[in-house]
């Protein structure tokens, strides 16, 4: 149901508002200022969701390594299976001299069942290795270094950036690509070009916490078909952009 514009005293125009799941809103895209109330109304429901296992493992200890690591074995692979598979394998070897010694087989073994797990113990053999001989050991700061390694993409060594080492920068995912656009806060079709919107649009102080905070919520309230719209918080504020069926 849609309520026109009218005017209030003074003539000042009110914008166009819809009346879905027993909120009225407005029909424009997020902006600026409704962004800061999004991120708050996160926040607050942040304690009560499921935490992504690469965040978990970051708050136990700001280990740059492991976040790597972590992050390479959650590709493709439930939160739950990673945590898991990352316990294992810390158990065993926690930074990159240790985990060089140790051969494919055996580092595939302890991440299994993680989605391509063959792959993966691959790809963390041969960074391990790389860290060892042309790093001394030390995972490297910078993006464009990250981005060398096999296996590492943007989201990656965001996390790496952002998780292990506390330095700005924004981890984009499709969670966070998706939501934000579907918000009606950007408009863009990959998650490198949502990178490069939010960089300029997004507010610095959130740069850090929108992966962790927009991961949980599409894990638990915005999925990807039929996102929860009824209980959602931000109903109110959002464009609903590509949302065809939700519950």
């Amino acid at each position: 149901m849609l309520m026109p514009s009218i005017l209030q005293a003074g003539g000042v125009k009110v914008k166009p508002l819809l009346l879905r799941s027993g909120h009225w809103f407005n029909i424009s895209a997020l902006n600026d200022i409704d962004i800061h109330t999004a991120v708050s109304i996160l926040r607050e429901q942040y304690a009560a969701w499921k935490k992504p296992a690469v965040s978990i493992v970051a708050q136990c200890e700001r280990n740059p390594y492991k976040v790597l690591v972590s992050c390479i074995i959650s590709l493709r692979t439930k939160d739950e299976v990673t945590a898991k598979a990352s316990e294992r394998l810390f158990a065993r070897a926690e930074n990159p001299a240790d985990m060089a010694e140790l051969s494919i087989d055996e580092i595939a073994s302890l991440i299994y069942p993680a989605g391509f797990y063959r792959n993966k113990s691959e790809q963390i053999n041969e960074i391990s290795r790389r860290l060892v001989s042309d790093y001394g050991s030390t995972v490297p700061e910078e993006i464009d270094e990250l981005l060398v390694f096999k296996g590492v993409g943007r989201k990656t060594a965001n996390l790496v950036l952002t998780l292990g080492f506390g330095k700005q920068g924004i981890c984009v995912d499709t969670h966070v690509h998706r939501i934000c656009n579907r918000w009606g806060y950007i408009s863009t079709k990959s998650p490198e070009e949502s990178e490069k919107m939010l960089r300029k649009k997004l507010p610095a102080e959130y740069w850090i916490p929108i992966n962790d905070l927009l991961v949980a919520f599409g894990q638990n309230i915005c999925h990807p078909v039929s996102p929860r719209c009824t209980v959602c918080r931000l109903s109110g504020l959002c464009s609903r952009v590509g949302v065809t069926v939700s519950r």
